[in-house]
């Protein structure tokens, strides 16, 4: 790596230079317009800025079941459609192999189409969902991705993001993850070391990692020794929880021992970030009329 390479590096990696340099227009053009958050989002932008990660019940969050109610039909028709694909990963499931999740299927393909009209767009940039990204990051977010993950379960070792791990797309990141089936310690819980992202992270000690196809992980007992288990946050709960979690925090999940899991899920990041084009634009994109919505679109 070239000294400006790395001054590069090093400078989106430090929060002031990444938001005010990196980011500045998004910055600016936020705080001059921001959106006033109601109680519940306050509480949740609160949470992440304290712990790294969120989690509510959508009704509470968005008063009402109409979006969680078409996302959940919707998931059911996508699961019925790829069964064979599903059973198929059953069959693969216990077969340990590094580099490919054979236990997950992303039921709108590796790269979905990025469609307005969907319900995955709709949710994904609901008022109070990207006012929660934007109010979290202090500036206007850029949506990523989006996706509906079945989890199947298996008997072989963790590997992958089963293992403990951060993500690398930003600086400040934020997924949301929705349940869609009923979660428990047998379906692979999204877990979360509380205090580990970059807003919490000064004095705390990496702790000794192993490699595993080139990506530093960290299985329950190196985790423990710097994280005792007891503060681990395990989100168990029905269809219907929703998680809100920076996941350059520590965090695990999709260990599904005794029951398959499926959620949805999408991502956040500032516009600056160097992660690669995560959606199908092929069909054209009309712009919203709503600024945090457009810029959300890169529109």
């Amino acid at each position: 790596m070239t000294l400006r390479n790395e001054l590069t590096y090093l400078g989106r990696h430090f929060t002031p230079s990444w938001r005010y340099l990196f980011n500045f227009e998004s910055a600016i053009a936020y705080y001059r317009n921001q959106h006033q958050l109601n109680v519940e989002a306050a509480t949740v932008v609160a949470d992440l800025n304290l712990s790294g990660i969120a989690v509510r019940s959508i009704e509470h969050l968005l008063g009402g079941h109409s979006l969680f109610l078409e996302l959940s039909k919707t998931a059911e028709g996508l699961l019925k459609l790829h069964r064979d694909q599903i059973a198929q990963a059953r069959d693969e499931a216990d077969c340990y192999s590094v580099g490919h999740k054979s236990y997950l299927i992303p039921l709108l393909g590796e790269k979905p189409l990025l469609d307005l009209a969907s319900i995955y767009a709709r949710f994904s940039l609901h008022p109070e969902i990207l006012a929660i990204a934007n109010a979290y990051f202090q500036m206007y977010t850029q949506l990523r991705y989006y996706n509906i993950w079945h989890t199947v379960s298996t008997k072989a070792p963790a590997r992958e993001s089963q293992l403990w791990h951060f993500d690398r797309e930003d600086h400040f990141i934020l997924k949301i993850f929705l349940y869609l089936s009923d979660i428990d310690e047998g379906a692979g819980p999204f877990t979360y070391a509380p205090g580990t992202h970059i807003k919490r992270r000064q004095g705390f000690r990496l702790p000794d990692a192993f490699i595993e196809n080139g990506i530093a992980r960290w299985n329950d007992e190196q985790m423990e020794a710097e994280i005792p288990v007891e503060q681990w946050i395990r989100v168990i709960g029905p269809p219907g929880t929703i998680i809100f979690a920076d996941t350059r925090g520590y965090h695990k999940g999709g260990l599904a021992r005794s029951r398959d899991r499926t959620l949805f899920t999408c991502l956040f990041t500032s516009p600056a970030s160097q992660a690669p084009e995560l959606f199908d634009r092929s069909r054209m994109i009309q712009r919203p009329t709503s600024m945090a919505q457009a810029r959300a679109l890169a529109l």
